[in-house]
């Protein structure tokens, strides 16, 4: 297999030199993990103190990670994209909502979004977060299998109707809908509900898919599981698989509550379990579609090589690449340009509702130094070629 993800005049080729500067500072200021911290906590006292600093993140971290405050701001960036061949997966990313007008806020959004994105070539997926449409704590409760009250049982209905407006809409526009996955202590509930509407409107072809997390040394059990129930029951499996995003919290929590640790035993266990599960479902492509949401390149690498070594057309629709906007150009554009399907997710929302998101970005980036400094390296050879 040829190295492609070298080549920084495709993957840069859409930003001007000031957004490649501004790149890289970012990933500079991100490499530091105490200003990191600092920041964050200034940011968030600035937005809670209803400081004049919108403008400030808005021009700066909000422009590079994410593609605008509404779905028609974003537009510009993805037509940008889709002129690359680059498609776009229009992400709410507002969080840490817990009242039900702000759930259905969500839920209205997503439908506004299927309706927007239906008919456009580059917007191929909806997605949504299942935290977006219910409280966390009360996915938590029907995952342990708690008694819930009159209240929470109105409330949980509440949720599976939201989901499943969300996955009909879907089905009749033809539009596949990604639903992301959370913390292990609430994701039973989540896990069970997306196989009913997978169960419910997958027949055919995977319209709806789950979220694997591959750092949970369960997961590929569970997508065994799941192949099963769904062979047995008739319908076709959507997994977006990616490695996760809570590996600390998830530690502490098993700690704290003297639990095994779901999370494997170091990187090297997760990228194997990454490998092992994606090879699965290439193996059962005829039951499981797949989004491969990755920025490994070594993963990227064997996923094209499994393809490239297969019979299916590299435009296959059950065969997709995903990553983060603002991340990883070096894959995206590089696999885009050699006829594989590519998504970027392009977050989206008021710059101060995003800010939870872009402060995970950022913490994320910080534990995983050698992407940063991957980012970082990329960006430096691409302003020395631009200089000759």
């Amino acid at each position: 297999m040829k190295k492609i993800f070298e080549n920084t005049e495709v993957a840069f080729a859409l930003k001007s030199n000031s957004e490649l500067e501004r790149a890289y500072f970012l990933f500079n200021l991100i490499k530091i993990e105490p200003l990191v911290k600092i920041g964050t906590a200034v940011t968030k006292f600035a937005l809670k103190s209803k400081l004049p600093v919108e403008g400030l993140i808005r021009s700066t971290v909000f422009d590079h990670f994410c593609g605008g405050v509404t779905e028609e701001d974003c537009m510009h960036n993805i037509d940008n994209m889709y002129s690359k061949k680059v498609h776009s997966v229009l992400d709410y990313s507002v969080e840490g909502k817990e009242n039900e007008k702000q759930f259905d806020n969500a839920m209205n959004k997503v439908l506004k979004i299927i309706n927007f994105v239906n008919e456009k070539d580059a917007i191929p997926f909806a997605v949504f977060k299942p935290t977006g449409f219910g409280r966390l704590s009360l996915y938590q409760k029907v995952s342990d299998a708690n008694n819930l009250s009159n209240e929470e049982r109105k409330e949980w209905d509440r949720v599976i109707d939201r989901y499943d407006k969300v996955a009909k809409a879907s089905f009749e526009k033809n539009i596949p809908l990604l639903i992301d996955a959370e913390e292990s202590w609430m994701q039973k509930a989540a896990d069970d509900l997306i196989e009913k509407m997978m169960e419910k409107y997958n027949a055919k072809e995977a319209i709806v898919f789950t979220t694997i997390q591959a750092y949970r040394n369960d997961r590929m059990d569970y997508l065994k599981e799941l192949h099963k129930r769904a062979k047995s029951k008739e319908f076709k499996i959507g997994v977006k698989l990616v490695r996760g995003a809570y590996l600390e919290k998830e530690r502490e929590r098993a700690v704290q509550n003297g639990y095994a640790d779901p999370i494997c035993k170091d990187k090297k266990a997760t990228d194997k379990n990454f490998d092992d599960i994606l090879k699965y479902m290439f193996n059962h492509l005829d039951d499981i579609s797949i989004f491969n949401g990755t920025h490994n390149e070594d993963s990227s690498y064997l996923f094209m090589d499994l393809i490239k070594n297969s019979n299916y057309d590299l435009s296959d629709d059950r065969l997709w690449f995903g990553q983060l906007y603002g991340m990883s150009d070096h894959i995206s554009y590089n696999l885009a340009q050699e006829g594989f399907n590519v998504a970027k997710y392009l977050p989206f929302g008021p710059v101060k509702d995003v800010m939870p998101y872009l402060i995970r970005r950022a913490e994320e980036n910080t534990s995983v130094a050698g992407q940063t400094n991957r980012e970082l390296a990329l960006i430096k050879t691409e302003k020395k070629r631009r200089k000759l």
